[in-house]
């Protein structure tokens, strides 16, 4: 890779529905000019309309993405795949040519909702984990070439 070719990354989920699509929104939104993202889950299910609902406030438009399976990039050429989750680091399938996987966790805000006793603190914690997001995204590439990823 040049210094001047964008770092081509896969941010992988389970469900490819949340936080991979959260953070595939960043990447775009702050990163187009050096970093170029796909996202994608083990078990792909539709994205949440909360995590769109709580990108758009950050005036991040998600509603055009949509919920890959991460079969459909396994041709793709990646400098890194990025997991998201407990789950599809577990599941990751192994990528052609040795492709550099590093593990950055973020809660789930569809499982922590579930406890939640208002639609407001719903809206919390997806907001916090948005926030998370954004702040390892605001990394990039930094972040990955930094530390010599190879899980």
């Amino acid at each position: 890779m040049t210094r001047t070719a964008k770092m081509k990354i896969l941010l992988l989920c389970t469900g490819n529905s949340c936080r991979s699509q959260m953070a595939e929104g960043w990447v775009r939104h702050l990163k187009s000019e050096s970093v170029s993202a796909h996202s994608a889950g083990v078990a792909p299910h539709g994205i949440d309309p909360l995590a769109v609902r709580v990108m758009a406030e950050a005036r991040v438009d998600i509603s055009a993405q949509r919920s890959k399976d991460v079969l459909e990039l396994m041709d793709k050429p990646f400098d890194y795949v990025v997991t998201l989750c407990g789950g599809a680091m577990e599941t990751c399938p192994v990528f052609p040519r040795g492709t550099p996987h590093l593990h950055v966790g973020f809660d789930d805000p569809p499982s922590l909702a579930r406890s939640a006793s208002s639609d407001e603190e719903v809206l919390v914690i997806y907001r916090r984990v948005r926030d998370e997001i954004r702040a390892f995204v605001e990394s990039l590439p930094d972040a990955l070439t930094d530390t010599g990823a190879g899980v």
